[in-house]
């Protein structure tokens, strides 16, 4: 039988583990495929990592890689897809918020030749409005600078043929933004929509900061449309200022030497200076991506793998 990986990045979710796993089985049981669940704890401070260790009791499918320290769960992922062994690979949360019942419906649409099986977001009622309002800029940002296009509600919540797996761990980069790199990798792609279910137990670790640090990961990861704004935003001002001169020039010559306002000068000043430093800061966002390129560090650090061939 054709052997399908799961892949559940953990970081302080031991109160969800044993509702997880009792959810899981059972649709796993339903595939007619073998299966191996990998489960990565992302440096959990709590007793995540001997929830898993008792859970692999009850199934020797289950395997455990606990990480040196937090790396984030871009890392996370790309840790499990690098030691899935499967025909397939699933990626989903571990706080029940993707359904595990929904895995059959991802499945089915692999067994009909779809090598990226994307499980959509048919709404965002667990979400606050501002968190609502952020989601919709950022995919129609997206899709308008970007150089590849990402389904909107597309998020970790998927399927990956062999293929597909094996062409994203062959990408380098150390800013992972994966729903991007899936996204780029491109090969035949469908779409499953499911309801997002509320946390089953927590709260999120994303704050709003952290989203539109992740956001701007994302955009600078694959478009280099913040740099090239800047050129525009130049020219604009030039032609401005060029536009200014000659009027200050016609007015001087048929009105006279008028007396320069204090507050046109501080205006002109503030504008152009906030424009100068927000362009230093786009510049320097991007160089630290390429500082964090050219160190070359390993992307994470196991420190314990259970269940693994050695």
């Amino acid at each position: 039988m054709p052997l399908l990986s799961i892949i559940l990045p953990f970081h302080n979710e031991s109160g969800g583990v044993r509702a997880l796993f009792r959810r899981l089985y059972p649709v796993l049981g339903q595939l007619e495929m073998d299966y191996e669940i990998i489960c990565v704890d992302d440096g959990s401070s709590d007793a995540t990592f001997d929830a898993l260790q008792h859970e692999r009791q009850f199934d020797q499918r289950l395997k455990i890689v606990r990480l040196a320290r937090n790396f984030g769960k871009e890392t996370a992922l790309t840790c499990g897809l690098n030691l899935a062994r499967g025909d397939a690979a699933i990626t989903l949360d571990s706080d029940l918020q993707h359904p595990p019942e929904v895995i059959a419906a991802l499945v089915a649409k692999w067994r009909e030749g779809v090598e990226l099986v994307y499980a959509i977001r048919a709404n965002r009622d667990t979400d606050g409005k501002l968190r609502r309002l952020f989601s919709r800029a950022f995919y129609a940002v997206f899709r308008t600078i970007a150089d590849i296009q990402m389904p909107e509600g597309a998020g970790d919540f998927c399927l990956l043929d062999r293929k597909v797996i094996d062409a994203i761990n062959a990408l380098p980069e150390r800013n992972r933004f994966m729903k991007g790199l899936t996204a780029w990798v491109g090969f035949r792609r469908g779409t499953v929509p499911f309801d997002v279910a509320p946390r089953d137990t927590g709260a999120s670790h994303w704050n709003f900061f952290r989203l539109v640090r992740f956001a701007f990961d994302g955009l600078s990861g694959f478009s280099t449309f913040p740099l090239r704004i800047w050129t525009w935003c130049g020219a604009l001002v030039s032609v401005g200022a060029i536009s200014y001169a000659f009027y200050l020039i016609y007015d001087t010559l048929v009105n006279g030497v008028d007396v320069p306002g204090y507050a046109s000068i501080m205006v002109a000043i503030l504008f152009l200076g906030g424009l100068q430093l927000l362009s230093l800061g786009i510049i320097g966002e991007y160089m630290a991506r390429i500082f964090v390129e050219v160190k070359a560090r390993p992307l994470y650090l196991i420190a314990q793998r259970i269940g693994f061939d050695k």
